[in-house]
């Protein structure tokens, strides 16, 4: 059974508690944990597609939760080099430093 998402409570439960149920519940517990439609490992790699695409903070969280669902170092770095002629180069410079201290060990 994967782990309960409780980030959105942990960090705006008390500032924007519907936001932060809708987080945790809906996205993380209902979506996430369709795994018959779409495998946890697939909807990492389109999530931090989607998430180097719009050069957003969240890429580097999302990259780790990649690592942990299976998402190898080799299928990291070509994710980002495919995507780096299609979101630009300086996202690609940006993704890769993520990703090397991510995937260091």
């Amino acid at each position: 059974m994967a782990k309960k998402q409780t980030a959105g409570r942990d960090n705006l439960g008390d500032f924007a508690p519907k936001f932060a149920e809708l987080n945790d519940d809906v996205l993380f517990g209902e979506v996430w944990s369709r795994e018959d439609k779409l495998s946890a490992r697939d909807r990492s790699l389109i999530t931090v597609a989607s998430l180097f695409t719009q050069g957003v903070p969240q890429l580097e969280a999302h990259m780790t939760i990649a690592k942990q669902n299976g998402v190898t170092k080799d299928e990291m770095i070509e994710l980002i080099t495919h995507l780096a002629f299609y979101a630009g180069w300086p996202k690609a410079w940006s993704a890769f430093t993520l990703a090397k201290e991510i995937y260091k060990d």
